[in-house]
Protein backbone atom coordinates (compact mmCIF):
# COMPACT_ATOMS: atom_id res chain seq x y z
CA UNK A 1 0.00 0.00 0.00
CA UNK A 2 1.40 3.39 -1.00
CA UNK A 3 0.84 6.33 1.35
CA UNK A 4 1.73 9.83 0.18
CA UNK A 5 1.77 13.38 1.51
CA UNK A 6 1.98 16.60 -0.44
CA UNK A 7 1.77 20.24 0.56
CA UNK A 8 0.12 21.34 -2.67
CA UNK A 9 -0.06 25.12 -1.97
CA UNK A 10 -3.35 25.28 -3.92
CA UNK A 11 -4.99 27.77 -1.56
CA UNK A 12 -6.58 30.86 -3.08
CA UNK A 13 -7.00 34.48 -1.99
CA UNK A 14 -10.70 34.13 -1.12
CA UNK A 15 -13.39 31.56 -0.30
CA UNK A 16 -14.81 29.63 -3.24
CA UNK A 17 -12.03 30.61 -5.65
CA UNK A 18 -10.38 27.18 -5.61
CA UNK A 19 -13.69 25.55 -6.55
CA UNK A 20 -14.22 28.14 -9.27
CA UNK A 21 -10.78 27.50 -10.76
CA UNK A 22 -11.22 23.74 -10.62
CA UNK A 23 -14.55 23.96 -12.44
CA UNK A 24 -13.16 26.31 -15.08
CA UNK A 25 -10.15 24.04 -15.65
CA UNK A 26 -7.88 26.82 -16.91
CA UNK A 27 -5.34 27.23 -14.06
CA UNK A 28 -1.85 25.94 -14.78
CA UNK A 29 -1.09 25.13 -11.14
CA UNK A 30 -4.21 22.98 -10.89
CA UNK A 31 -3.38 21.12 -14.09
CA UNK A 32 0.08 20.45 -12.71
CA UNK A 33 -1.36 19.31 -9.40
CA UNK A 34 -3.72 16.85 -11.08
CA UNK A 35 -0.89 15.40 -13.16
CA UNK A 36 1.30 15.10 -10.06
CA UNK A 37 -1.40 13.30 -8.08
CA UNK A 38 -2.03 10.93 -10.98
CA UNK A 39 1.67 10.13 -11.25
CA UNK A 40 1.97 9.40 -7.51
CA UNK A 41 -0.31 6.33 -7.80
CA UNK A 42 -0.98 6.54 -4.08
CA UNK A 43 -3.54 4.32 -2.40
CA UNK A 44 -3.93 7.01 0.25
CA UNK A 45 -2.94 10.65 -0.29
CA UNK A 46 -2.93 13.36 2.37
CA UNK A 47 -2.99 16.86 0.90
CA UNK A 48 -2.39 20.17 2.60
CA UNK A 49 -2.80 23.62 1.15
CA UNK A 50 -6.31 22.78 -0.10
CA UNK A 51 -9.04 25.27 0.79
CA UNK A 52 -11.83 23.79 2.90
CA UNK A 53 -15.55 24.20 2.27
CA UNK A 54 -18.24 22.59 4.37
CA UNK A 55 -19.68 20.58 1.49
CA UNK A 56 -16.29 19.28 0.34
CA UNK A 57 -17.06 20.65 -3.12
CA UNK A 58 -13.52 21.77 -3.93
CA UNK A 59 -12.12 18.38 -2.93
CA UNK A 60 -14.80 16.61 -4.98
CA UNK A 61 -13.93 18.73 -8.02
CA UNK A 62 -10.23 17.99 -7.63
CA UNK A 63 -10.95 14.29 -7.25
CA UNK A 64 -13.20 14.27 -10.33
CA UNK A 65 -10.34 15.69 -12.43
CA UNK A 66 -8.08 12.69 -11.70
CA UNK A 67 -7.61 9.80 -14.10
CA UNK A 68 -8.70 7.39 -11.37
CA UNK A 69 -10.83 9.27 -8.83
CA UNK A 70 -10.70 8.08 -5.23
CA UNK A 71 -13.84 6.41 -3.85
CA UNK A 72 -13.26 7.73 -0.32
CA UNK A 73 -12.27 11.23 0.73
CA UNK A 74 -12.40 13.56 3.69
CA UNK A 75 -12.03 17.33 3.83
CA UNK A 76 -10.58 18.04 7.28
CA UNK A 77 -11.94 21.26 8.75
CA UNK A 78 -9.02 23.55 9.70
CA UNK A 79 -8.55 26.24 12.32
CA UNK A 80 -7.23 28.63 9.68
CA UNK A 81 -9.08 31.93 9.39
CA UNK A 82 -11.39 31.33 12.36
CA UNK A 83 -11.73 34.61 14.29
CA UNK A 84 -10.18 34.56 17.76
CA UNK A 85 -11.75 37.83 18.86
CA UNK A 86 -8.35 39.04 20.11
CA UNK A 87 -5.60 41.28 18.79
CA UNK A 88 -3.02 38.51 18.76
CA UNK A 89 -0.34 40.42 16.87
CA UNK A 90 -0.72 43.60 18.94
CA UNK A 91 -1.32 46.04 16.09
CA UNK A 92 -4.59 47.40 17.47
CA UNK A 93 -6.92 45.39 15.20
CA UNK A 94 -8.67 42.07 15.88
CA UNK A 95 -9.98 40.82 12.56
CA UNK A 96 -6.86 40.29 10.46
CA UNK A 97 -5.34 37.03 9.24
CA UNK A 98 -2.74 37.06 12.03
CA UNK A 99 -5.46 37.38 14.66
CA UNK A 100 -7.24 34.19 13.61
CA UNK A 101 -7.00 30.93 15.56
CA UNK A 102 -4.71 29.78 12.75
CA UNK A 103 -3.34 32.23 10.19
CA UNK A 104 -5.85 32.66 7.38
CA UNK A 105 -7.52 35.39 5.36
CA UNK A 106 -10.84 33.54 5.60
CA UNK A 107 -12.15 30.43 7.39
CA UNK A 108 -10.87 27.27 5.71
CA UNK A 109 -7.91 28.70 3.82
CA UNK A 110 -5.20 26.11 3.21
CA UNK A 111 -6.83 23.13 4.87
CA UNK A 112 -6.01 19.41 4.70
CA UNK A 113 -7.76 16.55 2.93
CA UNK A 114 -7.51 12.80 2.47
CA UNK A 115 -8.06 10.86 -0.76
CA UNK A 116 -8.25 7.12 -0.18
CA UNK A 117 -8.92 3.84 -1.97
CA UNK A 118 -9.62 2.33 1.46
CA UNK A 119 -12.76 3.12 3.48
CA UNK A 120 -12.52 5.64 6.31
CA UNK A 121 -13.90 4.77 9.75
CA UNK A 122 -15.33 7.96 11.21
CA UNK A 123 -16.31 6.24 14.46
CA UNK A 124 -12.68 5.42 15.24
CA UNK A 125 -11.29 8.75 14.04
CA UNK A 126 -10.52 11.68 16.34
CA UNK A 127 -10.15 15.40 15.66
CA UNK A 128 -7.65 16.92 18.09
CA UNK A 129 -7.84 20.37 16.52
CA UNK A 130 -9.83 21.85 19.42
CA UNK A 131 -6.98 21.11 21.85
CA UNK A 132 -5.96 24.35 23.58
CA UNK A 133 -2.34 25.39 23.37
CA UNK A 134 -2.03 26.01 27.11
CA UNK A 135 -3.15 22.43 27.81
CA UNK A 136 0.02 20.98 26.27
CA UNK A 137 2.42 20.00 29.06
CA UNK A 138 5.39 22.36 28.92
CA UNK A 139 3.64 24.64 26.42
CA UNK A 140 5.89 27.48 25.26
CA UNK A 141 3.21 30.16 25.09
CA UNK A 142 4.14 33.66 23.95
CA UNK A 143 2.74 36.78 25.65
CA UNK A 144 -0.98 36.94 24.83
CA UNK A 145 -3.84 39.37 25.49
CA UNK A 146 -5.77 38.65 28.67
CA UNK A 147 -8.20 35.79 28.08
CA UNK A 148 -6.73 34.73 24.73
CA UNK A 149 -5.13 31.56 26.10
CA UNK A 150 -8.60 30.28 26.96
CA UNK A 151 -9.59 30.19 23.27
CA UNK A 152 -6.31 29.81 21.39
CA UNK A 153 -6.04 26.30 19.99
CA UNK A 154 -2.66 24.67 19.46
CA UNK A 155 -3.33 23.58 15.88
CA UNK A 156 -2.71 26.19 13.21
CA UNK A 157 -4.41 23.95 10.65
CA UNK A 158 -5.32 20.77 12.48
CA UNK A 159 -4.23 17.61 14.27
CA UNK A 160 -6.29 14.66 13.05
CA UNK A 161 -6.35 10.92 13.73
CA UNK A 162 -8.16 9.32 10.78
CA UNK A 163 -8.78 5.57 10.80
CA UNK A 164 -8.51 3.60 7.55
CA UNK A 165 -10.17 0.19 7.22
CA UNK A 166 -7.57 -2.31 6.00
CA UNK A 167 -8.61 -5.26 3.82
CA UNK A 168 -8.24 -7.64 6.78
CA UNK A 169 -10.55 -5.49 8.93
CA UNK A 170 -7.88 -3.86 11.07
CA UNK A 171 -7.56 -0.07 11.33
CA UNK A 172 -4.55 1.95 10.23
CA UNK A 173 -4.50 5.36 11.91
CA UNK A 174 -3.24 8.38 9.98
CA UNK A 175 -1.96 11.13 12.28
CA UNK A 176 -1.87 14.30 10.19
CA UNK A 177 -0.92 17.93 10.77
CA UNK A 178 0.35 21.08 9.08
CA UNK A 179 2.25 23.34 11.49
CA UNK A 180 2.84 27.05 11.17
CA UNK A 181 6.26 27.99 9.78
CA UNK A 182 8.74 29.36 12.36
CA UNK A 183 8.85 32.72 10.57
CA UNK A 184 6.79 35.86 9.87
CA UNK A 185 6.84 36.90 13.53
CA UNK A 186 7.94 39.58 15.95
CA UNK A 187 10.33 39.43 18.91
CA UNK A 188 7.81 37.35 20.89
CA UNK A 189 8.56 34.47 18.45
CA UNK A 190 4.95 33.30 18.50
CA UNK A 191 5.25 31.18 15.33
CA UNK A 192 8.53 29.58 16.38
CA UNK A 193 7.04 28.58 19.73
CA UNK A 194 3.85 27.29 18.15
CA UNK A 195 5.68 25.39 15.41
CA UNK A 196 7.65 23.49 18.04
CA UNK A 197 4.62 22.73 20.17
CA UNK A 198 2.50 21.55 17.22
CA UNK A 199 5.02 18.76 16.65
CA UNK A 200 5.47 18.17 20.39
CA UNK A 201 1.72 17.44 20.54
CA UNK A 202 2.32 14.03 18.91
CA UNK A 203 4.78 13.05 21.64
CA UNK A 204 2.19 14.12 24.21
CA UNK A 205 -0.52 12.08 22.47
CA UNK A 206 1.62 8.95 22.10
CA UNK A 207 2.36 9.07 25.83
CA UNK A 208 -1.29 9.54 26.79
CA UNK A 209 -4.21 7.13 27.31
CA UNK A 210 -5.69 8.50 24.04
CA UNK A 211 -2.78 7.21 21.96
CA UNK A 212 -3.92 5.24 18.90
CA UNK A 213 -3.11 1.56 18.84
CA UNK A 214 -0.58 0.47 16.19
CA UNK A 215 -0.40 0.38 13.29
CA UNK A 216 -0.32 4.14 12.72
CA UNK A 217 1.54 6.58 10.51
CA UNK A 218 2.43 10.22 11.22
CA UNK A 219 2.41 12.28 8.05
CA UNK A 220 2.26 15.96 7.35
CA UNK A 221 4.01 19.29 7.24
CA UNK A 222 6.10 19.90 10.36
CA UNK A 223 7.70 22.99 8.80
CA UNK A 224 10.78 22.08 10.80
CA UNK A 225 14.13 20.65 9.67
CA UNK A 226 16.07 18.75 12.35
CA UNK A 227 19.40 20.18 11.22
CA UNK A 228 18.91 23.33 9.15
CA UNK A 229 16.82 26.47 8.90
CA UNK A 230 15.04 28.55 11.50
CA UNK A 231 12.98 27.48 14.46
CA UNK A 232 13.43 25.21 17.44
CA UNK A 233 14.25 21.66 16.21
CA UNK A 234 13.93 19.95 19.61
CA UNK A 235 10.45 18.48 19.01
CA UNK A 236 11.10 17.17 15.50
CA UNK A 237 14.41 15.66 16.64
CA UNK A 238 12.62 13.93 19.51
CA UNK A 239 9.94 12.63 17.17
CA UNK A 240 12.50 11.26 14.70
CA UNK A 241 14.39 9.55 17.53
CA UNK A 242 11.29 7.99 19.11
CA UNK A 243 11.58 4.16 18.97
CA UNK A 244 7.84 3.87 18.32
CA UNK A 245 8.39 5.45 14.89
CA UNK A 246 10.47 4.73 11.80
CA UNK A 247 12.32 7.48 9.97
CA UNK A 248 12.52 5.86 6.54
CA UNK A 249 12.74 8.90 4.28
CA UNK A 250 15.44 11.38 5.36
CA UNK A 251 16.28 14.14 2.92
CA UNK A 252 15.08 17.52 1.71
CA UNK A 253 11.48 17.99 0.59
CA UNK A 254 11.40 21.67 -0.43
CA UNK A 255 13.62 24.26 -2.07
CA UNK A 256 12.78 27.78 -0.92
CA UNK A 257 15.74 29.27 -2.74
CA UNK A 258 17.66 32.24 -1.38
CA UNK A 259 19.19 31.94 2.07
CA UNK A 260 16.77 29.20 3.21
CA UNK A 261 17.50 26.87 0.32
CA UNK A 262 16.66 23.18 0.59
CA UNK A 263 15.03 21.88 3.77
CA UNK A 264 13.27 18.83 5.12
CA UNK A 265 9.81 19.97 6.23
CA UNK A 266 7.43 17.14 5.16
CA UNK A 267 7.38 13.77 6.91
CA UNK A 268 5.95 10.26 6.77
CA UNK A 269 6.80 8.25 9.90
CA UNK A 270 5.31 4.73 10.12
CA UNK A 271 4.94 3.08 13.51
CA UNK A 272 7.62 0.59 14.49
CA UNK A 273 5.76 -2.62 13.61
CA UNK A 274 5.00 -1.67 10.01
CA UNK A 275 7.03 -3.30 7.23
CA UNK A 276 8.35 -0.60 4.91
CA UNK A 277 8.85 -1.78 1.32
CA UNK A 278 10.02 1.47 -0.24
CA UNK A 279 10.01 5.25 0.06
CA UNK A 280 10.78 8.23 -2.11
CA UNK A 281 10.47 11.90 -2.99
CA UNK A 282 8.43 12.58 -6.14
CA UNK A 283 9.00 15.44 -8.58
CA UNK A 284 7.14 18.67 -7.89
CA UNK A 285 5.13 20.21 -10.71
CA UNK A 286 6.47 23.32 -12.44
CA UNK A 287 6.28 26.35 -10.18
CA UNK A 288 5.66 24.34 -6.98
CA UNK A 289 8.07 24.46 -4.07
CA UNK A 290 7.12 21.33 -2.13
CA UNK A 291 7.77 17.78 -3.31
CA UNK A 292 5.29 14.98 -2.67
CA UNK A 293 6.72 12.17 -0.56
CA UNK A 294 5.59 8.55 -0.44
CA UNK A 295 6.11 5.32 1.49
CA UNK A 296 5.05 1.80 0.53
CA UNK A 297 4.13 -0.36 3.48
CA UNK A 298 2.74 -3.75 4.41
CA UNK A 299 0.91 -2.87 7.63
Amino acid sequence: MRLAFWNSDLNRAGPGLLLRDLLQGTSADLAGAVATIDALRADVLVLSGVDYDAGGMALDALNAALQQPYPHRAALRPNTGLPSGFDLDGNGRTEEARDAIGFGRYPGEGGMAILSRLPLDAAQSTDHSLFLWHDLPGADLPPLPAGAADVLRLSTTGHHDTALVLPDGRRLHLLTWHATPPAFEGPERRNTRRNHDETAFWLHLLNSPQAPQPPFVLLGQANADPDKGAGNPAAIRALLADPRLQDVLPGDTVDYGGTLGRLRVSYILPSAGITVLGAGVAPAPAGARHHPIWVEIAP
